[in-house]
């Protein structure tokens, strides 16, 4: 688990994913916009209409109206793609900083990347009192790693050096590259979800919370069933959406903290640092689409272990010292005197 910085088979991996992921956001798209169709035909269809009527016309939409749907999909990407880093900063709300304005943080990434060869990213503060940090970027040379106040306000130099090299191994096995794409990829399908399902005021004349006659008149044939299986199309794109996105998150931070004990070689600082960023992790304004850029979720956690968007800190800790080396250091009672003991190892011994 620890030999992972820099693993090709990784990188290759999150190459083949993000295939997948945009193979599987062309299915996903072509299932919503059927369901669209759906309720178009639905709520335009003539009294007693059958539901194989209904369906057959909404088949025959999506097919003339699939090559509208994709180049609105890939104009959204394209917006997506140049314009990512400004809508992140934008939500995160994160600064960047100059050598000049933050000399320690500088210095300590700095000496990170010349170690290995590693081209420097950009460097970002976000002004929030909360300890977490994030990696983000598409393609080299534009990638950005940015720290909160209170991280590097809190943190001692070992314990940042350990998160940014954990963002840098993000960086570096392109785990940023593939959650700019989920989350590009789950955008769509979360506005439709939200616009559908929280707000109820969609097109096509439709609203339960308005009631008309022609809501009357489709309970007749199979106008409602038909809206039922488009409600639950979409409903289940969504979920398909937001899961995936989760998995991903989840399933790169093991190796984020493999990475940072391979640059560092000191699995104790990321210990004590994620110890530390644990409970005070939260940033309750961050939209919850960014949380799975950060070291931990900016976000109360959750006992739903498929919604989580990290795994938890006592996991993560329990690997680091499985398979890192790593151990938890835990200060003594002061002695008789009023002295504070040094903190000592499982072994007892000084650290």
């Amino acid at each position: 688990m620890f030999a992972a910085y820099g693993l090709y088979t990784h990188i290759r991996a999150n190459r083949l994913r993000t295939i997948f992921l945009l193979a599987g956001f062309v299915a996903l798209l072509h299932a919503l916009l059927f369901s669209f169709a759906l309720i178009f035909e639905a709520t335009t269809a003539p009294d007693g209409a059958s539901l194989e009527w209904i369906l057959r016309r909404a088949g025959n939409d999506m097919i003339r109206g699939w090559p509208i749907a994709v180049g609105a999909a890939l104009i959204w990407f394209a917006i997506a793609f140049f314009f990512h880093q400004q809508m992140i900063d934008y939500a995160t709300g994160a600064h960047g900083v100059t050598r000049e304005e933050a000399p320690r943080l500088y210095n300590l990434l700095e000496n990170l990347c010349i170690s290995r060869g590693i081209p420097i990213p950009s460097l970002q503060i976000v002004e929030d009192e909360a300890l977490n940090a994030y990696a983000s970027g598409i393609s080299e040379g534009h990638y950005n790693v940015a720290v909160t106040r209170g991280l590097l306000d809190s943190l001692t130099d070992a314990e940042i050096e350990a998160v940014l090299a954990h963002e840098l191994t993000h960086i570096r096995n392109r785990d940023v590259r593939l959650m700019v794409v989920a989350v590009i990829f789950a955008g769509i399908f979360a506005f439709v979800g939200d616009l559908m399902f929280r707000n109820w005021n969609f097109p096509f004349g439709f609203s339960p919370q308005r009631p008309s006659q022609r809501e009357d008149r489709r309970g007749d044939g199979g106008a409602m069933f038909a809206i039922l299986i488009a409600l639950l199309v979409i409903l289940l794109s969504w979920g398909a959406s937001v899961l995936i996105r989760f998995a991903l998150s989840r399933t790169r931070e093991y190796l984020a903290d493999a990475g940072s004990v391979e640059l560092t070689k000191n699995p104790d600082a990321l210990i004590s640092a994620l110890r530390k960023i644990e409970t005070h992790a939260a940033i309750p304004s961050m939209p919850s689409r960014l949380h799975g850029f950060f070291i931990e979720s900016p976000a109360a956690p959750t006992q739903a272990s498929w919604f989580a968007t990290h795994p938890s800190v006592e996991d993560r800790v329990q690997a680091l010292i499985a398979y890192g080396g790593g151990a938890e250091t835990v200060p003594l009672p002061p002695p008789a005197g009023g002295v504070p003991a040094a903190p000592r190892g499982p072994w007892g011994a000084p650290q």
